[in-house]
């Protein structure tokens, strides 16, 4: 099925805990886009922080490289972050709406509690050997200066192995309310905890399919391609049909 397209669309499929039944380009780097967010919520959770404290919400954030930079409204997709702006939101609920509607703000605000080195160390706790979160989302000095993030489509089905063991990250995962792309090549009400991730050139989806009548496996598709979004959001549509067509 993708023998046709550029060596810009990596996939791994595989039960938990089992070998990879499916690959292709496993390793290939691809942005992270919003793919990295499974590995802020992992971080917060195991940083001990109180996740029901109640923290500014505020749009000003330390540059890796140097000085401030912000967040875009237009460019994020959760109006209910940015109507807090000023006032306070608990920890939980950030990284909820950092999930589920893929909120940029809340995840820099969730960053600038945990630090960048937590991201990291969770990285580095399900074996991902090539995948990294060394920015927060639009720190576009950083970016201009090569500091980026990247996964691959193993590493991305590791941090969704491991994420769904944790019942209440599980729980966040299977709320995901973005379905434009995994859960489009899936019969309706069937249960995947999963996160995606957009930008232009780029669409991600990955998590952890749980069938009635089958085990549960990992799924993750990276594309880096020049198609529209729609074009790119049916060709992981059909990925994910398939590895559903073989559960």
């Amino acid at each position: 099925m993708l023998d046709s397209f550029p060596d810009t669309v990596s996939v791994y499929v595989g039960r938990l805990g089992a070998a990879p039944a499916y690959t292709r380009l496993p390793d290939t780097t691809h942005y992270a886009a919003s793919t990295m967010k499974v590995a802020v919520l992992a971080a917060l959770h195991r940083s001990g922080l109180d996740l029901d404290a109640e923290v500014p919400v505020h749009n000003v954030f330390e540059s890796q490289t140097t000085g401030l930079f912000g967040c875009t409204p237009e460019y994020d997709t959760d109006k209910q972050v940015w109507d807090r702006l000023g006032g306070t939101a608990r920890l939980r609920w950030l990284a909820t709406r950092m999930i589920v509607q893929s909120s940029n703000l809340a995840t820099n605000i969730v960053l600038s509690h945990i630090g960048l080195p937590a991201v990291e160390d969770v990285w580095k706790s399900v074996g991902a050997r090539h995948s990294t979160t060394r920015r927060g989302i639009e720190d576009y000095a950083a970016r201009d200066a090569g500091i980026e993030n990247l996964v691959t489509a193993a590493d991305l089905a590791a941090l969704l192995t491991a994420t769904v063991a944790e019942p209440e990250l599980r729980g966040v995962l299977l709320a995901q309310e973005r379905t434009e792309d995994l859960v489009a090549g899936l019969p309706p009400g069937t249960r995947i905890a999963h996160k995606n991730g957009w930008v232009h050139g780029v669409r991600h989806g990955a998590g952890v399919v749980f069938p009635d009548d089958a085990p549960p496996y990992a799924i993750a598709v990276c594309t880096s391609t020049d198609l529209p979004d729609a074009d790119a959001c049916a060709l992981v549509a059909r990925v994910s049909a398939a590895a559903w067509a073989q559960r």
